[in-house]
């Protein structure tokens, strides 16, 4: 029996766990989001052959140069489906030379505060309603799959991809995530590609060694298809492929930089190959600037630099951005809430220019 001035100090003692936790609420577990929303046979078709053509880009089997295109994030379904119809048709025209993957991206890490995607915040009203965020995202990468277009998306949150991992062709680890050792063992465990972005500052270094770690087998903390805490035990990735975006120092896709990109992925033993992303600081933040990227590192290519494997551009219906506003209907239709994207006019012009250049 505990002493009556033990109980009693023990009955004060303040708890010590969850003091800024405001709800803890459970999501559906990933299996069975799956069963909702299963991927049919045609949707499975274009992941599995978006991968290998993918992979075989990457190996320098297949001469086409990757164009990653779409919108800087999602935000208005019905505009995505709208966008990845267009995209579709115009991936038809193009393909003998290009590979078309639309980007699709849902999480959108932020500097400071800010959106942060349709998975985390589906009515752009910060009530965080991510059940129903991840049945809407995962539910538009089927539809997109079922049309015949492979989709690239970022993974941020390290749970996400046990929920629409399935459905993607092309994956990515962010600037700000690049250095973390959560996302390169996440990365070594993925069943698609992955792109490293240099780190926010510029450098290459980061991203390199995030390549080497990612092929490498790790064991880590995550969750199973049942949603249950386990340990997570990876055979490593052997695709990953460094993505230039810039960085606070500048652009990064001079042919100096591309040429000491290829020498640090040589030293480290990995393949000497590079997607150049024409937005972000490689566009000084202007999306009337990518344009110049893109012709220019197009130009890189066409002049011999095999190493440039792809191009990244981001897109939408119509150029320019806007506010975040939960009010949908104070929103200009196809116009990005994020980052400002060029419109599909000009996207149309440079994927046709680049057809035409690649002959």
């Amino acid at each position: 029996m505990n002493h009556p001035a033990t109980a009693g100090q023990a009955a004060s003692v303040p708890p010590t766990a969850n003091l800024r936790i405001r709800s803890l609420e459970p999501l559906v577990p990933p299996a069975r989001l799956a069963a909702l929303l299963p991927l049919d046979e045609a949707a499975t078709r274009t992941v599995v052959e978006g991968r290998q053509a993918v992979e075989r880009v990457l190996a320098g089997e297949d001469s086409r140069l990757m164009a990653v295109v779409g919108p800087c994030s999602i935000h208005d379904l019905d505009a995505a489906r709208d966008y990845a119809s267009r995209l579709l048709k115009l991936a038809a025209r193009v393909n003998d030379r290009l590979l078309v993957v639309m980007r699709v991206y849902f999480e959108k890490p932020r500097t400071t505060v800010g959106w942060k995607g349709l998975i985390n915040d589906p009515h752009l009203d910060d009530s965080f309603d991510v059940a129903t965020g991840l049945r809407l995202g995962r539910g538009l990468l089927i539809e997109i799959a079922r049309m015949g277009l492979p989709t690239a998306t970022e993974f941020l949150e390290p749970i996400t991809p046990q929920y629409i991992a399935d459905t993607i062709v092309l994956g990515a680890i962010g600037a700000r995530t690049t250095e973390s050792p959560t996302h390169r063992q996440m990365a070594s465990g993925l069943s698609m590609p992955v792109g490293f972005k240099n780190s926010t500052d510029g450098s290459l270094q980061a991203a390199v060694d995030a390549m080497q770690s990612s092929r490498a087998a790790h064991c880590f903390l995550g969750i199973d298809n049942d949603g249950g805490t386990c340990v997570v035990s990876t055979t490593g990735n052997p695709w990953g492929v460094l993505m230039l975006r810039g960085g606070r120092s500048g652009s990064n896709y001079s042919p100096e930089i591309l040429h000491e990109a290829r020498a640090k992925l040589e030293a480290a033993g990995l393949p000497a190959c590079v997607i150049v992303d024409c937005s972000h600081a490689n566009s000084g933040k202007d999306h009337r600037r990518q344009s110049i990227v893109w012709r220019d590192v197009l130009s890189q290519r066409v002049a011999g630099d095999r190493s440039i494997v792809g191009l990244m551009l981001e897109s939408n219906i119509h150029p320019g951005s806007q506010p975040v506003n939960s009010d949908r209907s104070r929103l200009q239709y196809g116009v990005s809430v994020t980052d400002g994207c060029i419109g599909w006019e000009e996207t149309e012009e440079l994927l046709l220019e680049a057809h035409a250049r690649l002959a």
